[in-house]
Parts: structure tokens; C-alpha cells; sequence
């Protein structure tokens, strides 16, 4: 059987470059390739559909490549990225190289070695799709930037090390807490930490309405990533943004076999968690990702310390020693994608004792 072509996302601002680099790739390389022309048009590419490779120039108007790059590292992570540019810089190579570039190559490229590279990293790129769907694909489900993060930041970090896919959705900009333009940045660096896709909307802050769309962006995102687990906001909370969240999963994610729901800072003395998720040797991980949101430092629930006593706490329910509680709402038995029988979630356990205490 023919191996199905390797699929090339190239972003390129001059419309004369961009066709040289298709007519290169498909009639030299023998690969599919789809042309936008600035960096916006790309996110939605990659939103939309899997690629094995992308090309990018750096200078383009709007985000520049580099901007992109880091966008694409949250939002299509393993996929190999090659950024391209005319001016021999060493200063663009080495801030290339920092954003994790997997080449750097300055026009005008040879065809020969744009063949070359971009085959063998698409190659390299397809190998750990595929390697990543032998494992779960967890979606998390949040109404503000860091909302996912304090809730259930250890358990995802277990998930990725497990070689899980994991997915971040964030329903509003938090333009209440800060500078939405800023929470947004500081979403994708602490979705990078563990290398997470993240899907991040602009529902009004304070004002999230299951029936005003929360739901159908919630479907959407099941449809596109087809998740086999799902966590979100509690019922029990104070808030009424999380409360409207929780009820349009509920909705949403009707057909997903795992669904539970984590703590927030904001939870009632009646959220009463059922499942104890051990996060030994994730904390660290989950306070990094916390760290990346730089302008919510003055909230108390994000010290360290209130961090890790918390989890310290709920560690006397479960198994582990730092702990993530959960509320389940749905815990279905199920045949994982690996193979075997049951659930392969990231070690969420049942305590024996059902009725956890209450932060």
C-alpha cells in the first residue's frame, strides 16, 4: 500500500516564495501542501485539521513567525516546525533555536535541502502522532485562563508523562482579571509546560451562559479531538461562570465515558470529591505552569505553599501523598485505545473513604 503524502503547512507573506515552496515540496517531495499567508490563517489550519510539518518565514505582518512558533508549540505540539528567513542573522538563529525550531534554514533555500528537511521531520512529526494515539486524549474544560491549571495542573502533567494527548478549553479571555491580550500569552506558556493543545475563546468574562453558545464551542472541540476523558468545574461553586461551564459539559460531553470535575478556589463546602488523583513528582510541573501566569501572582491560591498543602492535604484520602481531588459525574468502564481493559486515566483512584473533607 502507497504511504499516504506527507500533509506541509507552509506560511509565507510573499505570495511568489509561498508558490516556489508548494511547486518544491509536491513535485520534488511528493507531499500535500496547503499555503496561507499570515500567522492568524495558520492557527485556524492547524485547528482544523493535523499536519506532519509547517514552514514558516519569520518576518510577516501581524505575529511574526517566532510568535507563531510559540503558538504552535501549544496548540499542535510535536508537529516539526521550520522557520525560514531571508536575513542571515545570527541573533534570528539563536531565537529560533530558543523557541525550539526544529531548523532554521535562510533563502534562498536550496531545493534539494528543503526536500530534505522537511521530509525527514514530517517523517519524525507523523511517527509521534501516531505514537500519541495509542494513549488517552484528555480534555479539560475551564472558564478562565489558570482555571484548568490550579484545578487539575499536577493530573495533566500525569497525563502527558503517561503519553496521554492532552487538550486545554478555555472559554472566556478573563478580561476581568487582567489584560486579556496578556492572560491569553500566559495560557499558551503554561499550556507549553506539558506540551498542550489549547483551544481559547472570548466568551464574555462574568456573563458565561450555557445556552449562548458555551455548549456548541464545547461540542465542537469533542468533535475535533474526540476525547476519552473529560474534566471541568464543579457544580459547587461560588462562581457563577464555573457553575455555567460545569452545566454545559454536562451537555457537551453526554457521550464521553469519564467525566470528572476538579476544585476551584471558589468551590463550596459541598463539593465532595470522590476520586483522589496522586500527583507525586508533579507538583513541581503543576507550580510551573501556575508561575506562567505572571499577572494573577497576587491571587492567595496561587502561592506555592497554599499549593502544595492543599494537595498535601487531600493526600490523606488517596493512595499518594499530593493529591488532585475529583467529583465524578461519570466513571463509565470503557476499552482504552492501548488495548486493555478498563480505563487508563492518569492513576485516578477511588479512596475507600468517600467523604473527603473540604478546602
Amino acid at each position: 500500500m502507497t504511504e499516504e503524502p506527507l500533509k506541509v503547512l507552509v506560511v509565507e507573506d510573499d505570495v511568489d516564495t509561498a508558490q516556489f515552496v508548494r511547486t518544491v515540496l509536491e513535485r520534488r517531495g511528493g507531499m500535500s501542501v496547503s499555503v496561507v499567508h499570515e500567522a492568524m490563517s495558520a492557527l485556524a489550519a492547524v485547528a482544523a485539521e493535523s499536519f506532519d510539518a509547517v514552514v514558516t518565514d519569520i518576518q510577516m505582518p501581524g505575529m511574526s513567525g517566532l510568535d507563531l512558533l510559540v503558538e504552535l508549540r501549544s496548540r499542535a505540539p510535536g508537529v516539526p516546525v521550520v522557520v525560514t528567513t531571508a536575513f542571515a542573522s545570527v541573533d534570528y538563529a539563536v531565537e529560533a533555536l530558543r523557541r525550539d525550531a526544529d531548523e532554521f534554514l535562510v533563502k534562498p533555500v536550496p531545493a534539494a535541502v528543503l526536500v530534505d528537511r522537511v521530509s525527514t521531520l514530517g517523517l519524525q512529526g507523523r511517527q509521534r502522532r501516531a505514537a500519541s494515539g495509542h494513549g488517552e486524549v484528555v480534555l479539560a474544560v475551564g472558564a478562565h485562563p489558570d482555571d484548568v491549571e490550579i484545578g487539575i495542573g499536577g493530573t495533566l502533567a500525569s497525563h502527558q508523562a503517561n503519553g496521554d494527548t492532552v487538550v486545554i478549553l478555555t472559554l472566556s479571555g478573563g478580561a476581568i482579571g487582567g489584560a486579556a491580550d496578556e492572560r491569553r500569552h500566559e495560557a499558551l506558556a503554561a499550556a507549553g509546560v506539558i506540551g498542550a493543545r489549547l483551544f481559547l475563546h472570548d466568551f464574555p468574562d462574568t456573563r458565561l451562559d450555557p445556552a449562548a453558545g458555551l455548549i456548541t464551542a464545547i461540542e465542537e472541540t469533542i468533535g475535533l479531538v474526540d476525547p476519552t476523558i473529560v474534566y471541568t468545574h464543579s457544580s459547587h461553586d461560588r462562581h457563577q461562570d464555573h457553575r455555567a461551564v460545569h452545566e454545559a459539559v454536562q451537555v457537551a460531553a453526554r457521550k464521553i465515558p469519564y467525566v470528572g470535575s476538579f476544585q476551584s478556589p471558589s468551590a463550596t463546602i459541598d463539593y465532595r470529591p470522590t476520586r483522589f488523583v496522586p500527583i507525586d513528582g508533579f507538583v513541581d510541573k503543576k507550580l510551573e505552569m501556575l508561575a506562567a501566569f505572571t499577572s494573577q501572582q497576587h491571587r492567595d491560591y496561587m502561592d506555592p505553599d497554599l499549593v502544595r498543602s492543599t494537595a498535601r492535604y487531600w493526600g490523606r484520602f488517596g493512595t499518594g501523598g499530593w493529591v488532585e481531588p475529583l467529583e465524578m459525574i461519570r466513571a463509565a468502564a470503557m476499552i482504552t485505545r492501548s488495548g486493555g481493559a478498563g480505563l487508563r486515566a492518569a492513576a485516578p483512584e477511588r479512596a475507600e473513604d468517600q467523604h473527603g473533607g473540604h478546602r
